[in-house]
């Protein structure tokens, strides 16, 4: 493991590893931001955000931030030759049309089947949901980046999502600071450990059953 990259970079490192070339791809809030930093310069990929840009770069250095470029969250951003820039209505009629190839996203709970809750814990005020619920349903594949546990140390990933849904059987792929995990439809299917945590580790952690890959591999 190298020790210069923390763990929300070592899951958005391994995230980037399913983005091909030529995608368009929408990230969510936090962990998804770290996603374009770990891309290989070869790879060309239009990142779409629901404020209007598609051609996100980058994060800027330090000191280079430009306060007219920010993503959805309001976060800076770069830009990369060929982007363009549009209102929310014509992003989100991408995203309802069906144009992105891939969504990566934060998650609060997801169940065995795929189903993401992502955007309220009641009780708590939110700005809203935003564009998860349109992303989640419209993506052709959505990925979910998260913790493994709460900061109970519960289980992220359940049999039954208790919070309020976003998308019900919408998630394609997990990503946790502890494995890799494919909602298939015979169950969640684990592919890969994130070093140093073990497979029994793992399943102890997991409040839903987990089929274990033949090939399983380890991220170090």
């Amino acid at each position: 493991m190298d020790s210069k990259i923390d763990i929300r970079n070592r899951i958005a490192k391994r995230a980037a590893e399913e983005i091909q070339d030529g995608m368009i791809v929408n990230l969510g809030i936090g962990i998804p931001s770290l996603v374009p930093d770990h891309l290989p310069n070869s790879l060309h990929v239009m990142f779409h955000a629901e404020n209007g840009i598609l051609g996100i770069g980058k994060s800027p250095e330090e000191g280079k931030e430009d306060p007219m470029l920010c993503n959805a969250g309001g976060f800076p951003v770069t830009t990369i030759p060929g982007v363009s820039y549009f209102d929310s209505s014509t992003a989100f009629g991408m995203i309802r049309s069906g144009y992105l190839d891939l969504t990566i996203l934060g998650g609060l709970e997801v169940s065995e089947k795929g189903d993401l809750a992502n955007w309220i814990v009641p009780g708590k005020r939110v700005p809203g949901i935003g564009g998860a619920m349109e992303l989640a349903q419209k993506a052709k594949k959505v990925i979910v980046v998260m913790n493994h546990c709460n900061k109970n140390g519960e289980s992220k990933i359940v049999e039954t999502c208790t919070l309020p849904l976003t998308a019900k059987k919408c998630v394609n792929m997990i990503m946790t600071d502890k494995a890799v995990i494919e909602v298939t439809k015979h169950g969640l299917l684990l592919k890969e450990i994130m070093s140093p945590n073990t497979i029994e580790e793992v399943m102890i952690k997991t409040n839903a059953p987990l089929l274990i890959s033949e090939n399983i591999k380890t991220i170090h």
